[in-house]
């Protein structure tokens, strides 16, 4: 008899990702297989994102199809992530609109899984704690991400995070560092710590050391060649953390730090308390310590009465700061949160879009204007995949170099995993083709 099989179906972040490679790491326990077949997998795994309405659709279709092939199909259905929700309340709310689902999870939660595979005898009863990654991936998963901070307290006007992923709360650091060196043994070479507000870290638990003190921990986790740790918040990136990435030769020297705006008046309507001079004075502390350090942020363009002068002040910021990456949203209101609840949405679509296209225009001209100087450079990159590429005989190696450029290296013959030297050819304002020079690692 074949063997039961699984499809995971993933959308949003990558705190995600790593809940659901965890729960498919204990479906995979329980004797299930790995499919990407979704529509004739014998259970269906679904980590949802609402953080916009946008990937709120996109899984109410997928519902749809499962209904449907629920009624004709032996199936199973999971749901897990912000969907799901923190509270109770959340999770009857969807069990009464979507009943023919079996297990509810809600974030970083797997114990509704671990009961319903127990409850068919196919776990001990509770389960058992879930690896951080499925054995399909074993020996092939080059990255991995470590959740540290749960939740968020900080409350912005726009963000259902709180209301979604409950408060802020930071995992044990011997936990963390346990799950670390496993997925090192696994063969794993970068790991990138997640939190919504990462720099707060250990803030919630008496006598727990900080970031800094567990990057230093991570970073010493033999087998692993680099680390990386995101989401910041201009508030809580202190000069230690900014000193502990300039002085550990495995930490990464790349920042993400969203901003959201480049106006003092919508940050205080956002609620996210700091100015605009308050980022730049961040970007430049860090560029002075450590020259090489990317810079990446996330803007939302259209929130709730942005003026064309407030767009004109966030483009400002970017030219002034020439961030490395600018993730760019437009705003969509969101149920529970501040400004759904007391602040109109008065930017017509049509204007959300075009300061989205307007700021999508800038980032490439800065970023082709920054990546032209690389042209001849060298660097390593962290090989991460093969892409087959049509015409090829060998597929160019997908990597990055530690500040996070994306590079595709030609005549290389280096497998996933390896840390390469490359010459950057052709620079791009993404991403950018170099050739291999000698050696690997």
């Amino acid at each position: 008899m074949a063997a039961p099989t699984y499809h995971l179906w993933e959308s949003g972040c990558q705190m995600n990702a790593a809940d659901a490679l965890r729960a498919a790491a204990l479906l995979e326990r329980a004797g299930y297989v790995a499919t990407d077949d979704g529509d004739h997998a014998d259970f269906v795994l679904l980590s949802t994102c609402v953080i916009r309405q946008q990937a709120e659709d996109k899984f109410l279709r997928r519902m749809e199809q499962l209904a449907g092939q629920v009624r004709h199909r032996r199936l199973a259905v999971a749901v897990m992530g912000c969907f799901v929700g923190f509270s109770a309340s959340q999770r009857a709310a969807a069990a009464e609109r979507f009943p023919f689902v079996a297990v509810w999870m809600p974030p970083s939660d797997l114990s509704p899984l671990a009961s319903y595979l127990a409850g068919r005898g196919l776990l001990p009863e509770g389960g058992t704690a879930p690896g951080p990654l499925p054995s399909s991936r074993e020996g092939s998963a080059v990255t991995a991400h470590v959740p540290v901070v749960l939740g968020c307290s900080h409350a912005c006007t726009y963000c259902i995070v709180p209301y979604r992923r409950g408060p802020e709360r930071s995992r044990d650091a011997a936990e963390i560092l346990s799950e670390v060196r496993s997925l090192a043994a696994r063969g794993v070479k970068e790991v990138t710590l997640l939190g919504q507000i990462v720099d707060r870290y250990g803030l919630d638990r008496e006598g727990s050391i900080r970031l800094p003190e567990l990057l230093r921990r991570v970073a010493a986790v033999e087998g692993l060649a680099r680390v990386r740790f995101l989401t910041s918040h201009p508030n809580w990136m202190g000069d230690e953390l900014i000193d502990t990435v300039a002085t550990t030769p495995k930490l990464c020297p790349a920042f993400e730090v969203p901003v959201q705006s480049g106006s003092d008046a919508v940050l205080e309507r956002m609620r996210r308390g700091y100015r605009a001079d308050d980022f730049r004075a961040l970007v430049g502390r860090i560029r002075s310590r450590i020259p090489d350090a990317s810079v990446s942020t996330d803007v939302i363009v259209g929130f709730c009465g942005e003026t064309e002068k407030d767009f004109a002040d966030t483009m400002q910021l970017m030219r002034d700061t020439q961030v490395d990456m600018i993730r760019i949203a437009k705003y969509s209101p969101r149920p529970l949160t501040w400004s759904a609840r007391h602040l109109a949405d008065d930017v017509p679509p049509e204007e959300k879009e075009r300061r989205r296209v307007a700021l999508d225009a800038l980032l490439r001209e800065m970023l082709t204007k920054k990546h032209a100087a690389l042209a001849g450079t060298t660097g390593e990159i962290l090989v991460e995949s093969i892409e087959q590429t049509e015409g090829r005989r060998h597929g160019r190696r997908r990597g990055r170099f530690p500040d996070g450029l994306l590079v595709f290296a030609e005549n290389s013959g280096a497998q996933p995993g390896d840390i390469v030297p490359v010459r950057i050819t052709v620079p791009g304002p993404y991403a950018s083709i170099a050739e291999a020079t000698e050696g690997r690692k």
